[in-house]
């Protein structure tokens, strides 16, 4: 294509404007930038330039959108890269890979969350960070964020929520370890190393627990209550069973046989993943066939409002304290088993699988085929007899 500028003037706003006729303009400023007209009436900003040695030509945007002082700060800004010795193709096109530290981020999560089983994590991931590490260095490219950036925003949580700060190390680390595999970083400034953080001194995090003795009036206050009656079935199966909240609360009626009295709980929701076979007392039972009459025995045990949708953790941790009692759901696990401690001569093994804990000595665990179906029937009977406010005086004698 002929060049209709061959003295290479420097071009103006007003010919640039008006110029029609396909051909190369070219600027004359000594960047190499020129203006490509084609013989469909489109634009161009193009320069050309010789890079390491090599002749190369570079795109700069439409003239429709790009002004020419613009394309010309585009054009001396590559010059300048190339006399440096480096690459205005390559950097431009590194600059546009790197994402900001909550770009990579969100995209980490989305990556990863497939292979979270739990919709919690999937959840907590992306709010800590959004709580804790975006206000601080969201908006930073990823290789520009410090292990000094990282240190302070963990201390800061830290000092907010100890918990959540240890999960943070891990899922900063996990967006740059998604960022170095992408090609944004070279290395990862969340390592342990790398951040130095001083030792944590952890206290015990019990939660509170409503002594066994008072659960029969919490049971009678929950009776009495106006809340839902499907959420006050869900917490009084829930205390009866000595299960925790996510095992009652996403209960399917594939799991029960109410002629059997027994609930077998798939491996898939067991935080242990064994499959998990509970003994159901006569109380128990009767829950069931109560709650039977409202879902009709199909799909959750105990739905939430939200058609198809589970009772809400939150819902039943605020019932209880609506009730008046500032314990936590999970307590209830704790009030059995000092029940079965203090007023039972229950085997260590039976109330421990009653509770479906893990047996952490491997020598044990080999051993431990059964599952003590049958002590632990005899044992969850008397608990609902405690619950029920049935006192015999006595040591009950259940091994």
């Amino acid at each position: 294509m002929p060049n209709p500028n061959p003295n290479n003037k420097p071009l103006s706003v007003a010919f640039v404007n008006s110029v029609k006729a396909p051909g190369k303009y070219h600027d004359g400023k000594g960047t190499g930038l020129f203006l490509l007209v084609k013989p469909n009436g489109s634009r161009f900003w193009v320069q050309r330039l010789t890079i390491r040695g090599k002749r190369r030509e570079i795109g700069l945007g439409s003239q429709q959108f790009t002004s020419l002082a613009e394309a010309r700060e585009k054009a001396l800004d590559n010059k300048r890269m190339a006399l440096a010795g480096l690459d205005p193709i390559a950097e431009k096109r590194r600059a546009k890979r790197v994402l900001s530290f909550e770009e990579a981020a969100r995209k980490t999560h989305i990556e990863l969350s497939p292979t979270w089983k739990n919709p919690k994590d999937r959840a907590a991931f992306l709010s800590t960070l959004e709580t804790y590490i975006f206000p601080r260095f969201g908006s930073v490219s990823l290789p520009d964020v410090t292990s000094a950036d990282i240190r302070q925003a963990i201390l800061a949580a830290r000092e907010r929520a100890p918990g959540v700060a240890r999960k943070l190390v891990y899922r900063v680390s996990s967006v740059f370890r998604w960022g170095i595999a992408e090609g944004m970083c070279v290395s990862n400034p969340a390592t342990t190393e790398a951040l130095a953080l001083p030792r944590e001194t952890r206290t015990p995090n019990h939660r509170k627990a409503l002594p066994y003795n008072d659960v029969p009036a919490f049971l009678k206050s929950l009776k009495a209550s106006n809340a839902g009656v499907s959420t006050k079935l869900a917490l009084e199966l829930l205390i009866l069973t000595a299960t925790r909240s996510g095992e009652v609360r996403l209960a399917d009626w594939s799991e029960i046989d109410l002629d059997e009295a027994e609930w077998t709980i798939p491996a898939s929701r067991m935080k242990a993943k064994r499959e998990h076979r509970i003994p159901l007392s006569p109380r128990a039972v009767e829950i069931l066939l109560e709650s039977k009459t409202l879902t009709g025995g199909k799909g959750l045990v105990f739905p939430g409002t939200k058609k198809g949708r589970p009772l809400s953790d939150m819902t039943l941790s605020k019932l209880v304290k609506e009730l008046g009692y500032d314990v936590h759901v999970h307590g209830f696990r704790t009030s059995f088993k000092t029940w079965t401690q203090e007023r039972t001569n229950t085997p260590r093994e039976v109330s421990e699988a009653a509770l479906a804990h893990s047996i952490k000595d491997k020598a044990e665990a080999a051993y431990a085929r059964s599952d003590l179906f049958e002590k632990r029937r005899k044992l969850i009977e008397r608990w609902g007899a405690q619950c029920a406010n049935v006192a015999s005086g006595t040591v009950a004698q259940i091994g």
